[in-house]
């Protein structure tokens, strides 16, 4: 392995990476392909084990760090820093349960040594979860078919689960990894969307793969909030939303830019960009808000951490929406052209508001919890 890179050289690196990134971002985003290119010079850089702990082998950056990172990856290419996030928030949570709970350090450790790439299912797995599975000798075969599996292109191991009917009735969630290489595993090019086109969140299909009764992490209830959620919801929003974030300053720089040269003829321009700069600074400082909780992974497990978070997710995704919505009116008629970044702005930072919870489930999730409290 390489020698260590400080915390200063990766801020600077992802600078220097990104504007490679954002020379093959159109071509990416026109051809709906995943950002393959982008992700082998990652690997190259051991970006995949940036929150791996030093003594596992990893970089030890801070998840606030991390967060830093996606949300300049994303002034970039936002399909980039998406798909990397997704990757992120579940080495977060591992490294959570490695400081915690002594577990994930396998894991972990073949992330560092291997930099390998974790897909998540968790679009599909919120407290039901989908698919089948059958008890057989030694193990489980699983079934069903998971949605918006960022990465599924060029993943290692999805993290993954799926109902299970016990032998006395009873519905749980069996939670587990898949080898994306294993047999039974199949990848649905059905990724053909308007925004994050270049993040090949693909489905990816399970029919009866076998997985050992060893490699199931947790067995919960289904349909009923476990405190698992609690760890995955709070180190992963974070994450996430620093891409839109980022997303947002990005349009924010173009819009002031522009209005600079329109300032002498359109007197306007100066309400409209204050009104953007108000919107952003909203999206930034509950961005912040966001990782701070986590206390870069030195929290304890509560159901307040996760309502705050949630809500704040929330109010991140529209305060994002509307900064890059701001920063069109600012432009302008051009930037409805595609050939402007603008254009492509507007159509990923769409994308925010779909992650867990959406606004609606959120509001009825949060106010639920804060009554029963």
């Amino acid at each position: 392995m390489e020698t260590l890179r400080t915390i200063t050289d990766f801020t600077q690196l992802t600078h220097t990476l990104g504007q490679e990134f954002a020379e093959r971002a159109d071509k990416y985003d026109h051809e709906g392909k995943f950002v393959t290119q982008n992700y082998e010079v990652l690997k190259t850089h051991q970006y995949f084990s940036l929150l791996v702990p030093q003594e596992l082998g990893g970089h030890g950056l801070s998840h606030a760090k991390v967060c830093d990172i996606i949300r300049i990856l994303a002034h970039y290419c936002g399909s980039t820093a998406l798909a990397f996030s997704m990757h992120q928030h579940l080495v977060a949570a591992a490294v959570w349960k490695f400081r915690h709970m002594g577990k994930s350090e396998e894991l972990l450790r073949k992330v560092a040594a291997q930099q390998i790439v974790l897909v998540s299912t968790g679009a599909r797995d919120w407290l039901s979860s989908n698919g089948e599975v059958q008890k057989t000798d030694g193990g489980y075969l699983v079934s069903g078919k998971k949605h918006f599996a960022s990465q599924a292109a060029v993943g290692d191991i999805a993290i993954t689960s799926a109902p299970f009917l016990t032998s006395a009735g009873e519905w749980k969630v069996l939670h587990f990894p898949i080898s994306l290489n294993a047999e039974g595993v199949s990848i649905v090019d059905d990724w053909d969307v308007m925004g994050m086109r270049g993040t090949a969140s693909q489905s990816i299909v399970f029919d009866r793969v076998f997985v050992p009764d060893s490699k199931v992490a947790l067995v919960r209830n289904r349909d009923e909030f476990h405190p698992v959620w609690n760890l995955v919801l709070t180190v992963a929003m974070p994450l996430i939303m620093s891409t839109y974030v980022g997303l947002a300053e990005r349009a924010a720089e173009i819009a002031i830019a522009k209005g600079r040269k329109y300032l002498r003829n359109q007197a306007h321009i100066r309400y409209i960009i204050g009104k953007l700069h108000n919107c952003l600074i909203s999206a930034r400082s509950q961005w912040q808000v966001m990782y701070s909780i986590t206390n870069n992974l030195d929290f304890t497990l509560t159901q307040d951490f996760t309502v705050d978070i949630l809500s704040l997710k929330t109010n991140v995704a529209d305060a994002c929406i509307q900064t890059v919505a701001e920063a069109m009116e600012a432009i302008g008629g051009q930037s409805f052209y595609r050939k402007n970044e603008l254009e492509r702005l507007f159509r990923d930072v769409q994308a925010a508001q779909f992650h867990p919870l959406p606004k609606w489930d959120q509001y009825a999730f949060c106010g639920e919890k804060l009554i029963a409290n």
